[in-house]
Order: structure tokens, then C-alpha cells, then sequence
């Protein structure tokens, strides 16, 4: 079992208030917040030993070398990867998918197709659809159902021989969905296809092993994770990394250059141009101890029960309605109340000390499918609580009080 109170306590800001209230912070699935611990990490390595990492001889620049590939060590373990080589840090979920979606371009033509869930963030869905666009490849979507749930039926029925990728996110941002990854993986695998998961929501709630999904890339961002903003993870299996092209040029994802031809490093520094950032690598490397020092599993097991406490209470509330009552979800509660603006309800919470995010939450196809503006999104982490939950439904009943 959890000590929540004292998880609290390695949160500073969670002692701050918000327009003179205690703060209740129930947007966790765009960032969660930052423990103690990485903090004192980023603060001792810009006071003890900041320098450009992998070119230098002097003892700054090993020492800077050595913290941040251990991270890159720490991340290949906590996901399983085979290699470290495998774990290539970016400046996010977003840079990670469209690393691949670039390196795709190259392998794609006329008459291929690509498969997306119905339930992605805009980021694994943009980027292909720039792909298509550069390659004249179709996008081909899996659709939901009202709980929020894919249509497997239909994901198989969309699989054919044209069919050379597939991404689908592991957790739904928008509805808090778990998709059913290991299916989907061994469906698209059966047929040749490679498959991308977007891992941004999963990973503060779940311990993904590539190995045993068969997954060929997974991805995923550090903040949500207790760590910094600015940096990420893109695993991909050895031999699909060795067949896509460089993302970007320049330093360190070189072997030789000249003006007449330059060759290129090896994994991972190939995707890996100029400085990158050394800090929250390392901070990132923090993060992941941090959370593996309380245990997954603790984790998993606790925020079910915020999730299901929540639910039970928000259902109570006449008029309001949950979006994304999927059997397996995560602790993400998507509502709105009557016809009451989710914006408005948003505001009004926050004067009075509490965090959700409102409005599409960057998945606008789900919203549309619902034929709704947005919802309000309360979404929770390990250091939440109970009682939390008891003042915002308070608060909420308040501000529907007043809009109503």
C-alpha cells in the first residue's frame, strides 16, 4: 500500500495555493508534476558538472557523458528493450512519432496503407497524414464505440496485404480507454505490417515491456512520467532503426564529413543530431527510479481506486455525463454536465484552487464523434487523493450552481 501523505510531501508544489486555495491538481495526463528528487538531480547537474556530452576529454563532459547514457541504461531496463542502442532520446512524444513518420517516407508509395485508431491524440495522426500526402499512401481508421472502445472487428477487416503500419495509442488521452495492444500487435504482425504505439498516456500507469509486446516502436515523454518537459523516448527494434534514414543532420549523428560525401553514425546517435538535452535525459533516468522505487504495481493498484471513487461520486451528479466507459481504462474521468459549457465549469474550478483540463484535449475526431465541444477532463496520479476528489465535487457542484 501506498503512503500517499508522505509521497506528498516530495512534491513542492503540491503545498502551493491557487487563487488563495490549497491547490488540487487533477490535470495529470497533459503533465504530471515533479518530485523532490528530479528536481535535485537537474539542480546538481547545472551546478556540478553542465558541459556538452560525448566530444570532450575534460572531466566535465565525461562526467555529463556517463550521467546521461546511465539514464539511456535506467530506460532500455525499465522498458526491456534488447539494447540499449534501441532508446533514442527525443524532445517528446511528438518528435518520436514524427522521426518515424519521416523516416517512413522512404518506404512508402502509391497504394500502401496506414492504420490509425479513432482514438489518437493529433499527434499520431498529423504526421500520417503529412506521410500520405508526401508518399500518396491512404489513411485507413479503426473506429470506436460509445464507451469508447475499438471496433477489433473492424481493425481486422481494415487489415490486407497494402496494410504496412499501424498506430494506435496504448491509452486513449481523451477517454482513458487501454487499448488492447497485444491484439492489435499480433494481428499486424500476421500480416507483415510494423506497428507504432503511442505510450505517452501509459507510462505513468503502466511498466510496458517491448520485448514480450513484439512492439516495433514505442514512444513516450518524460513529463508525463515525474520528469521534465523537453525530452522523451523512442524505442524501436534494432533492425527497423537500422533501415530508416537520419531525421535530422548535423553534430554527433555523423561518422565522417566532407564536402563531398558524409557517413553516419551508428545507433543511437544516428537520430540523435546536435546537442541534445543532457539534463532532462538525466532527469528523465530520476524520474523512472523514482517511480519504480513506489512500484508499478502500487501505482496501478491505487489509481483504480481514485478512478472508481471518482466515478462513483461524478455519477451522483444529475445531468452529468462520462464520455469513455471503457471496461478497461485508467484513471481519466472525461464529463460534461447538461449543456453547461465545459470551458465555463473549467474556470470557475480553477478560483477555487482546482486543475482539469478542458475543451478536445488535442483528440478532436473523439469529440466530434460524440457531436460535443469538449469535455471537462479530470485525470489522476498516485499522489491524489480521496479526499481531493470529495473538494472538487463540492467545488463542482458549486460552479454548476451557478451556471445553471
Amino acid at each position: 500500500m501506498l503512503d500517499v501523505q508522505k509521497i506528498r510531501k516530495d512534491f513542492p508544489i503540491l503545498q502551493r495555493e491557487v487563487n488563495g486555495k490549497p491547490l488540487i491538481y487533477f490535470d495529470n495526463a497533459a503533465t504530471s508534476q515533479t518530485p523532490q528528487q528530479v528536481i535535485d538531480v537537474i539542480v546538481d547537474y547545472y551546478s556540478n558538472y553542465n558541459a556538452n556530452i560525448h566530444r570532450g576529454v575534460h572531466s566535465l563532459s565525461q562526467e555529463a557523458t556517463d550521467a546521461y547514457e546511465q539514464a539511456r541504461l535506467k530506460i532500455q531496463k525499465h522498458f526491456n528493450a534488447k539494447q540499449s542502442h534501441e532508446i533514442i532520446f527525443t524532445s517528446g512524444t511528438t518528435h518520436s512519432i514524427n522521426l518515424i513518420a519521416n523516416g517512413f517516407s522512404s518506404l512508402l508509395k502509391k497504394g500502401d496503407e496506414i492504420i490509425v485508431s479513432a482514438l489518437e491524440h493529433h499527434s499520431n495522426i498529423v504526421p500520417w497524414q503529412m506521410l500520405c500526402e508526401r508518399t500518396g499512401a491512404s489513411l485507413r481508421v479503426i473506429p470506436m464505440n460509445e464507451n469508447g472502445d475499438l471496433i477489433l472487428s473492424e481493425y481486422e477487416a481494415l487489415l490486407n496485404e497494402n496494410t504496412k503500419l499501424v498506430f494506435v495509442n496504448h491509452i486513449s488521452n481523451a477517454l482513458g480507454t487501454i487499448n488492447p495492444i497485444e491484439y492489435i500487435i499480433e494481428k499486424a504482425h500476421a500480416i507483415g505490417a510494423a506497428v507504432l504505439v503511442d505510450g505517452a498516456q501509459s507510462c505513468p500507469h503502466l511498466k510496458p515491456d517491448v520485448q514480450a509486446l513484439d512492439v516495433d516502436f514505442y514512444v513516450c515523454s518524460a513529463h508525463k512520467i515525474c520528469g521534465p518537459t523537453g525530452v522523451g523516448m523512442l524505442y524501436g527494434k534494432e533492425e527497423w532503426l537500422n533501415k530508416l534514414p537520419p531525421y535530422q543532420g548535423g553534430g554527433e549523428m555523423i561518422a565522417e564529413v566532407s564536402f563531398e560525401k558524409t557517413t553516419y553514425a551508428g545507433l543511437p546517435h544516428k537520430f540523435e543530431a546536435g546537442t541534445p538535452n543532457i539534463c532532462g535525459g538525466i532527469a528523465f533516468g530520476a524520474a523512472l527510479d523514482y517511480m519504480n522505487a513506489i512500484g508499478f504495481e502500487n501505482i496501478a493498484e491505487y489509481e483504480n481506486e481514485l478512478l472508481e471513487y471518482g466515478t462513483a461520486e461524478l455519477q451522483k451528479i444529475e445531468g452529468l455525463k462520462i464520455y469513455g466507459t471503457a471496461k478497461e481504462k485508467t484513471s481519466v474521468i472525461s464529463f460534461n454536465v447538461g449543456a453547461i459549457h465545459p470551458y465555463d465549469i473549467g474556470t470557475i474550478l480553477d478560483k477555487m484552487g482546482i486543475a482539469v483540463r478542458t475543451g478536445h484535449h488535442c483528440a478532436q475526431p473523439i469529440m466530434d464523434f460524440y457531436k460535443i465541444p469538449g469535455t471537462i477532463r479530470a485525470s489522476f496520479m498516485f499522489y491524489n487523493t480521496k479526499e481531493e476528489i470529495d473538494a472538487f465535487i463540492t467545488a463542482l457542484k458549486k460552479a454548476i450552481m451557478m451556471l445553471s
